[in-house]
């Protein structure tokens, strides 16, 4: 995976936090610790925008969907059945 270097200002509290991490060797160094604050933030940030445009979605109309979708696929299952045991019977006559 390719990285980039970067400089970042931080509060000296939150600094020394990280640092208290490093020396307890939850993390190798700084940049790890960083990199996996900023992955699981942008990883919740992803998930919690996925929760919003959920919670826009209109459950009567996503089930009318799913339910016209269903029966799409069943009428396609049952013409091919049809037509498979047409072949069928064709091939025996």
């Amino acid at each position: 995976m390719a990285v980039a270097k970067i400089a970042i200002t931080l509060e000296q509290d939150v600094l020394s936090e990280v640092d208290r991490l490093v020396r307890r060797h939850v993390f190798p160094n700084r940049s790890r610790a960083i990199q996996e604050a900023v992955r699981e933030k942008v990883a919740r940030l992803s998930v919690n925008r996925l929760a919003q445009e959920c919670a826009r979605l209109d459950p009567k109309a996503e089930q009318a969907l799913a339910e016209f979708r269903g029966n799409v696929a069943l009428n396609r299952s049952l013409k091919r059945g049809r037509q498979d045991a047409k072949h069928r019977r064709g091939a025996f006559v």
